[in-house]
């Protein structure tokens, strides 16, 4: 068994994450990574209203008896969703543990704190994560350029961020991005990591409610088959290759693009498509690079307990065996 920090903190038997994925974090996915021993999140916003991911929340219980989390991400919106409304779904649910991503989640920390919920903010640089710190979070989720989704503006890989933010910060740290076996948790390890999260390697799995063509997708990819897009706009955002997000970097590439020069490819109804639909070319989906080291498509049991013993068999020996 791992011992970390973030096993003892959080209360859970295994240093595996599986962070909040648009359209992914439900309540199958998440219940099997809880009854493997990991920790896993239901992504808020997935669900349309908050009175949806109170049935969620409850869906999932009648799943497992183990500990789980929901995801918040708050971003900037023409429309933005009401997120004090879905805050009192997770506290009036009972929900013990909550990840937190975009914008400062500094005003709604003191209704978490009050209600006992423990708080995982995802952070892309050290200066993030040390302000996350200083409002009070109880640990940070540090995202490498690797990583699929938003990775930051600075392109520091996870080999440099992660021991950077480790020697910099007092809290737990789980390491993000280019993670997807026991080779991955044992170098986060050894980085200074207390933990990680995985979100590509936990769309390819049986539980997962995404379409078997974009895990097949993924399992075919390479670590070359992502594209960086929404870099002109200062909002970089890694997705999978396939001809929308190709399109949206060729218009980047022209010069002088804004957001409503793509707005119509990057639609996230478009998005929704691919993974419901299973139409690889409907819109732009996230996938890191991680893509090049998957190559099955596991149940979360399976995927878990496999990384687990790996993990301690790499320690045990191999490693072990260089110390003279």
């Amino acid at each position: 068994m791992l011992r970390t920090r973030f096993t003892e903190m959080f209360g859970v038997e295994h240093p595996i994450v599986q962070g909040g994925m648009m359209w992914v974090g439900r309540a199958e996915l998440v219940a099997a990574v809880a009854n493997a021993g990991g920790l896993g999140f239901i992504t808020a916003l997935t669900q349309p209203t908050p009175e949806d991911l109170r049935r969620e929340i409850e869906r999932t219980r009648e799943l497992t008896d183990k500990p789980f989390g929901v995801n918040v991400t708050i971003l900037p919106s023409i429309n933005p969703p009401p997120y004090e409304e879905y805050m009192r779904a997770i506290i009036e649910s009972g929900v013990k543990i909550v990840e937190t991503a975009g914008s400062n989640p500094e005003p709604f920390l003191p209704y978490y704190k009050e209600a006992g919920i423990k708080v995982l903010h995802k952070c892309t640089s050290v200066r993030h994560a040390l302000k996350a710190q200083k409002i009070g979070v109880d640990g940070v989720s540090i995202d490498g350029f690797e990583c699929a989704g938003h990775p930051g503006e600075d392109d520091v890989p996870g080999l440099i961020l992660i021991p950077a933010a480790a020697k910099a910060l007092e809290i737990p740290i789980i390491a993000s991005g280019g993670i997807a076996d026991a080779r991955g948790l044992v170098a986060a390890l050894a980085l200074g990591a207390d933990g990680v999260n995985m979100g590509t390697r936990f769309m390819c799995t049986q539980e997962s409610a995404i379409h078997q063509n974009v895990k097949e997708q993924i399992v075919a990819h390479t670590e070359r088959n992502t594209q960086l897009i929404f870099r002109t706009l200062h909002n970089t955002a890694r997705v999978a290759d396939n001809e929308i997000s190709r399109k949206v970097v060729e218009i980047e590439k022209a010069g002088g693009a804004t957001f409503d020069d793509v707005r119509d490819l990057v639609a996230g109804a478009r998005g929704r498509r691919v993974f419901e639909e299973g139409d690889l070319n409907a819109g732009i989906w996230s996938a890191g690079q991680v893509q090049g080291l998957i190559d099955d498509i596991p149940t979360c049991a399976e995927l878990i307990s496999r990384m687990v013993s790996e993990a301690e068999a790499l320690i045990n020996d191999r490693l072990a065996s260089f110390v003279a």
